[in-house]
This record gives structure tokens, sequence and C-alpha cells, in this order.
């Protein structure tokens, strides 16, 4: 199993789940997140006050799926996600050990 970490723009997000139900993914966990990289953040004009913008807002998307699905899921990611400006996010692939269904017990594959 991998865990699919992607953090992407907000306004991405319905667009990036569509895809990837499509696919075939099952449930995702999403979290609004704040950070920078290569961006680094922006100067903004707020009542006549230019202020700092050092961290931009972001969504972050953890998957967990069976190895077999992790390439597709990355790409239909990448792809969805992409609008070729600076800021699109990054996709993280990490392994699993192990997965447990609270509700039944269900564990690894079975659990996903």
């Amino acid at each position: 199993m991998k865990l699919i970490i992607a953090a992407i723009k907000p306004f991405k997000l319905e667009e990036v789940r569509e895809a990837l139900t499509t696919i075939g993914v099952r449930g995702m966990m999403v979290t609004e997140i704040k950070g920078f990289g290569s961006q680094s953040g922006h100067t903004e004009i707020y009542r006549g006050a230019e202020y700092a913008v050092n961290f931009v807002p972001k969504v972050r998307l953890e998957i967990v799926v069976a190895d077999s699905l992790a390439d597709s899921v990355v790409e239909t990611i990448r792809t969805t996600a992409k609008t070729d400006k600076i800021g699109d996010g990054k996709i993280f692939v990490l392994d699993v050990e192990q997965a447990v269904r609270v509700r039944t017990g269900e564990i690894n594959d079975d659990a996903l």
C-alpha cells in the first residue's frame, strides 16, 4: 500500500476529487494548510496598507491506495491540479506498513 500526500491549490480540490473518484479512489482526507516553496509568498494591499503574505493557502490530500493504483493516482493528481503557474503544489508517495478499518477490523487492502 502507498500513502500519497499532495499539496494543491484550493480551487482545484473538487476537480481533483472528481478525477480520482473516476479512477477508483474510494476515500481521502483533506486538510486546509498554509505553506511556501518556490513561490515564497507575496505582498498584498489591504485598505491602503501593504503587507507580506508569507504563507500561501493550500489543500493537503492524503490518500492510501493499493500499490497497483498508486502511479495512476499520482498522474491523475498531477494532470488535474496543474495550472502551469508557480505554486501548483507537490506530491509525495510513502510506503504504508499496515491499515486497519476500525469498524470491522479488516486489515491492509481489505481496509481500504
